[in-house]
C-alpha cells in the first residue's frame, strides 16, 4: 500500500475516541459524542456507567460504543470480569476492552491469564461482541509481551492492545511491531496511550495497527482534512 492515497474516512475508521478521563464533565462528554459523529469514528470508548448514555446519543449513526472491563489494572476476580462484561453488553456496549491480569503475567501464571481472558471472550462472542485485551506493556518485558500475545490468541481475543493510557507509559512503535509479529493475522493490534498526531497514526498504521485509541481525535482528523485537501494524505513509504 506504500504511497497509496488515504482519505479522512480511512483514518477516522481507525479511531476509538477515548472519553475515559476520570474528571470528564458532562459538556466534555457531549462534545466528544459530537466529535465522533462529525468524523464518523469507528468507536467511542466510554466508562461503564456512561454506556447507556452513549448508546442513546449515537443511536442510528452506526458508530459503536466501546467500554472497558476491569480497568485499569485487571486485578479483579474472573467472575467479576464476566459480570462486568455482561452488564456492559446489556447496556448496549458493542466492543469490550478488558485489562489482562497484569501481575499474573509478570509472575508467569500464564494458565490463569489465559483462562481469565477466555471466559470474557466467550461471553463477548456469544453476543457477537469483539474483545480486545489490554496488556499495559510498560510493565512487561518483551518475552512477557510475546507470551501475552500468544495467550490472548489462544483464548480467542480479537485484538491485543498496548495500554490503558493511565499507566506510567503508553504505546511505542517497537512494541506494536513486536505485538504484530507475535500474533497471527486474525488478531488485530490496537495501540493507545500518547498518540496525539496524524503522523503518529500513520506510523502505527505502517507498523501493523488497525485501530488506535486516543483523546486527540480532533487534532488528528483536522490535520487529515487539511492534508486531504492538499492531496498529501497518503500511506507512509
Amino acid at each position: 500500500m506504500s504511497g497509496n492515497k488515504l482519505t479522512v474516512s480511512d483514518i477516522a475508521r481507525m479511531v476509538d475516541h477515548s472519553l475515559l478521563r476520570p474528571t470528564l464533565t458532562d459538556p466534555e462528554f457531549e462534545e466528544g459524542i459530537e466529535l465522533v459523529k462529525k468524523y464518523r469514528c469507528a468507536t467511542v470508548m466510554v466508562a461503564p456507567y456512561d454506556v447507556p448514555k452513549a448508546v442513546k446519543s449515537l443511536e442510528g449513526t452506526g458508530i459503536a460504543v466501546s467500554t472497558v472491563v476491569d480497568f485499569p489494572h485487571g486485578s479483579n476476580l474472573t467472575q467479576a470480569k464476566v459480570y462486568e462484561a455482561q452488564l456492559a453488553m446489556d447496556n448496549g456496549a458493542a466492543h469490550l476492552d478488558m485489562v489482562l491480569a497484569i501481575s499474573r503475567v509478570v509472575a508467569g501464571h500464564y494458565d490463569y491469564v489465559e483462562e481469565d481472558i477466555r471466559v470474557v471472550v466467550e461471553a463477548g462472542h456469544a453476543r457477537n461482541v469483539p474483545v480486545k485485551v489490554i496488556f499495559e506493556t510498560c510493565y512487561l518485558n518483551d518475552d512477557q509481551i510475546v507470551a501475552a500475545c500468544k495467550i490472548s490468541e489462544r483464548a480467542g481475543a480479537d485484538f491485543v492492545k498496548t495500554s490503558t493510557g493511565y499507566g506510567p507509559g503508553g504505546s511505542t512503535l517497537e512494541v506494536v511491531r513486536l505485538m504484530r509479529a507475535s500474533c497471527s493475522p486474525k488478531v488485530q493490534v490496537k495501540p493507545s496511550g500518547g498518540i496525539r498526531t496524524l503522523d503518529q497514526v500513520l506510523e502505527y498504521r505502517k507498523a501493523g495497527a488497525s485501530m488506535i485509541g486516543t483523546r486527540a481525535t480532533a487534532a488528528i482528523l483536522d490535520e487529515a482534512v487539511l492534508r486531504q485537501a492538499e492531496g498529501a494524505l497518503k500511506e507512509l513509504d
